[in-house]
């Protein structure tokens, strides 16, 4: 009987480094694996993947996307599967992870050291990593992983972490304030033993309003 499941790709930035959660499966194949299982009769997709995240890594209350459905022959040695997988960003510091059900361990790792992963989520990860780096491309996700108030380097920190690839300072600086949506708080650093730096935030509204205008972020 063919079955439908759910997996979920969630990453995860935290000292300016991409990270990945994973989860570390209590039945055959033991091994390391994205969050995720089979969808039952009641269920429709997104509470399946809400219910899966919750009940094997602890976390829960997570904006995702769906990503693309894998659906090869041979994807899962124990029966025909059919899984529909979404992707997700978010800061881990705001989840404490506890793994239930049918998984041992829930774990970041940063994204550059990977263990191998069950079944065929490392093409999973592959297809969810490439998603992810198109998307801060046209869509401001990246300001919702810094403070509200970030210095103007770690904003581009970032932007390269996403990306995998250095930006020049002068000129991600300038298309960013170009935009209109990065404003200076007249705030600098407090308590640095180096010279202080200023203080910028992210106008969500004022995006917003732009978005509804017709504007289209770009980087």
């Amino acid at each position: 009987m063919m079955r439908l499941a759910v997996d979920i790709v969630l990453f995860g930035y935290a000292e300016q480094q991409l990270h990945l959660l994973l989860i570390r499966r209590k039945y055959t194949p033991i091994a390391w694996a994205l969050p995720g299982g089979f969808v039952l009769e009641d269920e429709d997709l997104d509470t399946a993947v809400a219910r899966e995240l919750r009940e094997e890594a602890g976390v829960a209350d997570v904006y995702l996307e769906q990503l693309y459905t894998f659906g090869a022959v041979a994807r899962d040695p124990r029966r025909r599967v059919v899984s529909v997988a979404y992707y997700g960003l978010v800061k881990p510091e705001k989840f404490t992870l506890a793994a239930t059900t049918d998984s041992e361990e829930a774990k970041w790792f940063r994204f550059d050291h990977l263990p191998e992963v069950a079944f065929d989520h490392a093409d999973i990860i592959r297809v969810a990593h490439q998603r992810l780096r198109a998307k801060v491309t046209y869509q401001p996700v990246g300001f919702e992983l810094l403070p509200d108030k970030f210095l103007f380097s770690d904003l581009q920190r970032l932007y390269e972490t996403l990306l995998g690839r250095e930006l020049d300072r002068r000129n991600f600086r300038k298309k960013i304030l170009s935009f209109g949506i990065v404003e200076e708080t007249g705030e600098k650093q407090q308590n640095v033993a180096h010279r202080a730096g200023s203080l910028f935030r992210f106008n969500k509204a004022r995006y917003e309003e732009m978005v509804r205008s017709g504007f289209y972020f770009e980087l």
